[in-house]
């Protein structure tokens, strides 16, 4: 076996063991999912609130199963990650993050005008979360 093919089945072989360690662990430790289910939360929630805003619901899709393929590289299974998905307690401390998030950007429970005033800027800003919205 050459240097280059060793090499290469060595690197293929750590690839597949950090996707099976990765595995072991929960979604919820993963940043880059969490992090973009709460853009996601956030994005719904100044679409929902703001009459000037909508939601880019394609993009928004897309988004989510760009995050569904990540975990899925990272070796987590369909089910494992519907687990995830369907879990009640995560869901809500996803969404208390994400209102949390929210009201730090300056948006205010029951004033669609900030929550206006967050999208926008979030627009110009070119984030993850003006990414899926339209105003």
């Amino acid at each position: 076996m050459t240097l280059s093919k060793i090499a290469t089945a060595g690197v293929l072989s750590l690839g597949l063991m950090t996707n099976a360690a990765t595995a072991q662990q929960s979604l919820r430790d993963v940043g880059y999912v969490t992090e973009g289910l709460i853009a996601v939360g956030i994005a719904y929630e100044i679409s929902e609130v703001c009459d000037g805003i909508s939601a880019r619901t394609l993009r928004g899709l897309g988004y989510l199963n760009q995050l569904q393929n990540h975990a899925k590289g990272l070796g987590f299974t369909s089910a494992q990650i519907d687990a995830f998905r369907k879990d009640k307690g995560e869901q809500d401390r996803l969404e208390a993050i994400a209102r949390q998030r929210l009201a730090a950007m300056g948006a205010t429970p029951g004033n669609a005008a900030s929550h206006c005033t967050v999208g926008r800027a979030e627009i110009a800003k070119e984030s993850t979360i003006g990414y899926l919205l339209r105003g």
